[in-house]
């Protein structure tokens, strides 16, 4: 199941404890709209039945179809055998440059989420731990500080496979 997300540099609020009378403040510039984009998928073995999680992150840009290709392609690289995405119908999943990896890629086919129901993609869930858990009330100071914390969160989900069951 593969998905993307984007971070943004400005932190999502959420509640927080603090004595009575000291609400907590966060330094952050309202301003900017610098986020860091993310792809990643969760995989299943199914001869192990383990679960994996495969990501990358792109700093100050977005997963284009070429980008999408490019994640693809490493995917491929790190799992064996036969591979089945499925993925959301975002606009970036279309277009030629797809058509023509698939066609050169046999080992790899396509299945389309349903399009009025998205939040079935357990993807979707890794997005919230990281938004709304992880990195709620965060406020860096670059967007190099916001990748950082991103990708150190990321990998210790990878390497958290009862963590990646319980999102599921």
């Amino acid at each position: 199941m593969i998905n993307e997300s984007g971070l943004f540099l400005n932190p999502l609020v959420r509640r927080a404890w603090a004595l009575k009378g000291r609400t907590p403040l966060l330094d952050a510039d309202g301003g900017h709209r610098k986020k860091v984009s993310v792809i990643g998928g969760i995989s299943v073995s199914p001869n192990s039945r383990r679960l994996g999680f495969y990501f990358a992150t792109e700093p100050d840009g977005f997963y284009t179809a070429a980008k999408v290709v490019e994640y693809l392609r490493d995917l491929l690289r790190h799992l064996r055998g036969p591979v089945i995405v499925v993925w959301d119908r975002g606009p970036n999943h279309r277009g030629e440059v797809i058509r023509e990896f698939l066609r050169k890629n046999k080992r790899l086919r396509l299945e389309m989420l349903s399009p009025w129901a998205p939040d079935l993609n357990p993807a979707e869930a890794v997005w919230s731990w990281l938004k709304y858990g992880q990195l709620a009330n965060f406020a860096p100071h670059d967007l190099e500080q916001l990748d950082d914390q991103i990708v150190d969160r990321l990998i210790e989900l990878k390497f958290s496979p009862k963590l990646l069951i319980l999102l599921r």
